[in-house]
């Protein structure tokens, strides 16, 4: 934990030891592959928007982790402003996922969320121990920030039904690499069992025989009014 600025002089404000990452989800998808991934990204898109409610519900954070289109500048809504209103091919994917005013984002340069951004500071300030990641494509940005965190020493859910890539042995084979080398648990979102509102210091578990797979997870200070 930050010795000084606990907040990061107000901007992460959340205490929690899981984080939520969407990764490359605001997309117009307007290259190559685009139109080969967009059916996949379409039925992942509403599970992460599922999985998301139930995190912003029990105060887990929610980071926005994106790739930058065109020239360089740090806008995150001019982003989702041209897939929502461009007439792009990603405009639903930005419909299922909205930014809500409080949830982060980070600009990525290159594949892993963690290479030359301000993603690891945030979640040193976040005190997140445990990332949950989703998005596109799961073979590549997705595969390359799992690893990054991985060496970081962080623990891994990447749950299967909220990853996609051009097709669907990529994404499986990226899966099962993730499982076997990061040790990532890929069971699906509805089986990850977050914090009830209200349950400060309480565990995520997943429903099953696995047992615990998270830390406590505090609601956010927002959240609880504080």
């Amino acid at each position: 934990m930050p010795a000084k600025n606990a907040d990061l002089h107000g901007s992460a404000p959340d205490k929690c030891e899981v984080a939520l990452l969407i990764i490359d989800m605001i997309n117009d998808l307007e290259f190559p592959e685009g139109e080969m991934i967009l059916p996949q990204a379409l039925k992942v898109a509403k599970r992460i928007a599922a999985l998301k409610a139930r995190s912003v519900e029990a105060g887990v954070p929610v980071i926005y982790v994106n790739d930058n289109f065109g020239r360089w500048r740090s806008d995150f809504s001019a982003q989702v402003d041209h897939c929502l209103h461009d007439g792009v091919r990603g405009e639903k994917l930005t419909e299922l996922l909205q930014p809500g005013t409080d949830d982060y984002f980070v600009l990525k340069p290159k594949h892993s969320g963690l290479y030359s951004t301000s993603l690891e500071l945030l979640l040193d300030y976040l005190q997140a121990r445990t990332l949950i990641l989703t998005g596109i494509a799961g073979n590549i940005c997705v595969l390359f920030t799992a690893n990054d965190a991985y060496q970081r020493d962080f623990h891994l859910l990447v749950p299967a039904d909220c990853t996609a890539s051009n097709t669907c042995a990529e994404n499986e084979a990226a899966l099962e690499q993730m499982k076997l080398v990061l040790k990532a648990d890929t069971r699906a979102a509805a089986e990850i069992e977050l914090p009830r509102p209200g349950a400060t210091g309480t565990k995520a578990q997943h429903r099953g025989s696995s047992g615990l797979v998270a830390g406590n997870c505090l609601l956010s200070q927002r959240d609880n009014g504080m």
